[in-house]
C-alpha cells in the first residue's frame, strides 16, 4: 500500500465532507482554501455551479498575507461582498482543513461582519 501525502489526505477529508455539505441558492456554501502563504474563500451556489463572491489575501487592499490577521480580513471582506449580493446565511465548508488557526479566524471575521452559519 502506497503512503499518501498530506494533500491527498486533505482531498479525501474534503470529499468526505462534501457528501454532506452542499450550497443551495437560499444557503450557499462558503468554501475555504488555505495554502502556505495565502488563504482564499468563495461563496458558491452548487445547484448552478457558480461562484457568487470571493475574497483572497492575493487581492490588493488586503496587506496581511496568510496569517490569522489576514484570514480575518478576508472573512470580513467576503461577508461585506456577500451582503451586497443579498446573501446572509451560508453553510461553512472548511475544505478538509482543521477548523483551527487561519480557517477559524476567517470564519470569525465573516461572522463578525454579519454572515450567519
Amino acid at each position: 500500500m502506497a503512503t499518501k501525502n498530506r494533500e491527498e489526505l486533505r482531498a479525501a477529508r474534503h470529499k468526505r465532507l462534501r457528501k454532506k455539505v452542499t450550497g443551495t441558492p437560499e444557503r450557499p456554501r462558503l468554501a475555504v482554501h488555505r495554502s502556505l502563504k495565502h488563504i482564499s474563500a468563495q461563496i458558491i451556489d452548487d445547484t448552478t455551479g457558480t461562484t457568487i463572491v470571493s475574497a483572497s489575501t492575493v487581492e490588493k487592499g488586503i496587506e496581511a498575507t496568510g496569517n490569522a490577521e489576514g484570514a480575518k480580513l478576508v472573512g470580513a471582506k467576503l461577508a461585506e461582498r456577500a451582503k451586497a449580493k443579498g446573501v446572509n446565511i451560508v453553510v461553512f465548508d472548511r475544505g478538509g482543513f482543521k477548523y483551527h488557526g487561519r480557517v477559524a479566524s476567517l470564519a470569525d471575521g465573516a461572522r463578525e461582519a454579519g454572515l450567519e452559519f
